[in-house]
């Protein structure tokens, strides 16, 4: 295969999707993955929120800027709700009261509400009172179906004539005349722009590319599922964070979801949860909820790669003509 475009665009996660999907408006755009799907590493094993409130200042403000989009999707773009109202509970352990205020202070639009361990136990009913001093409730936050999201960036990207290429790892990327030569296992391809979307592999991709590095450091997260105790419906619990992040949980279709909120820096690849991860996860969280986990029903990772100030990287090099770069969410690709 041989394809001159206006655009290439070098992965097919979430990021990728999204601009391919934009830019195949009014242009002629190719969109590679390495892998035999799209959307095969972080994208598709994201459990995402859309939360207002999380993040540093830079995402929050993408995220509300994305709000109306999640809640009134442009017609046709879905074919079900992308948002369903979950909410969102920090739990502070005694000692922990600090936490708050510091949460408070960097809500600046007071979504958080105080809740006691009272109030706490009105949404998670099995939570440990006598462990926790109390927390913050934000009824605002909503969990996304990443995968009807997804599907509707690449439904709408092929609607408008976008050509995706899987099994298209980059082995090759030069420009000259004007144009970039991306060479690839199934053909070569050339556009004046390349679009570096590349998740986790960002650093990769560039120095392929001949552009200097941007200190990509791909973090893994992990994640485990695990079975609700008899009788007890979670489905209605919110999403719950111990304070400072050490731990997260979530329903997840009748059980729960739980995460240590790990960051542990890794090379790109095919990330596998960690055993020792997984267990410190499900040891905070039983520490603070009255649940026996006897069983572990699924384990998997992501990863979230970051720059050093934690912000997205989005633009044009400075350096070379017509290399953008679009990596660096740090696990926050998909709510913004």
């Amino acid at each position: 295969m041989s394809a001159a475009t206006d655009f290439i665009v070098i992965g097919a996660g979430i990021a990728g999707a999204s601009v391919a999907s934009e830019l195949a408006r009014e242009h002629t755009v190719v969109l590679l993955e390495a892998e035999d799907a799209p959307g095969y590493h972080s994208t598709g094993r994201s459990a995402a929120m859309w939360v207002p409130e999380y993040g540093p200042p830079v995402i929050r403000a993408l995220t509300k800027a994305s709000g109306p989009f999640f809640h009134d999707p442009p017609q046709g773009f879905v074919e079900a709700s992308i948002l369903t109202p979950k909410g969102e509970m920090m739990l502070a352990l005694n000692g922990q009261e600090d936490e708050i205020e510091k949460e408070l202070e960097k809500s600046a639009e007071g979504s958080f509400m105080r809740v006691s361990p009272e109030e706490i136990a009105e949404h998670v009913p099995l939570i440990k009172k006598q462990e926790i001093v109390g927390g913050l409730l934000d009824k605002g936050a909503y969990e996304i179906d990443v995968d009807v999201l997804f599907q509707g960036f690449l439904r709408a990207y092929k609607a408008r004539g976008g050509t995706l290429v899987c099994h298209a790892r980059v082995s090759a990327l030069s420009r000259e005349d004007g144009h970039w030569q991306v060479e690839t296992p199934v053909g070569s391809f050339q556009a004046p722009v390349v679009i570096n979307a590349s998740g986790a592999w960002g650093d990769v991709v560039a120095e392929i590319a001949g552009v200097n590095k941007v200190g990509l450091v791909p973090k893994r997260r992990s994640a485990a599922l695990v079975p609700a105790p008899d009788g007890v419906d979670v489905s209605n619990w919110p999403l719950g964070f111990g304070a400072g992040e050490t731990f997260y949980f979530k329903p997840s279709s009748g059980q729960l979801m739980i995460s240590p909120a790990d960051e542990t820096p890794v090379e790109p690849h095919d990330a596998w949860a960690d055993d020792m991860d997984i267990a410190e996860g499900i040891h905070h969280f039983q520490h603070v909820v009255d649940m026996e986990v006897n069983r572990v029903t699924h384990t998997w990772a992501g990863l979230r790669s970051f720059v050093e100030d934690g912000n997205p990287v989005v633009g044009f090099d400075p350096h070379i003509e017509g290399f953008f770069w679009l990596i660096g969410q740090g696990g926050y690709g998909i709510q913004t």
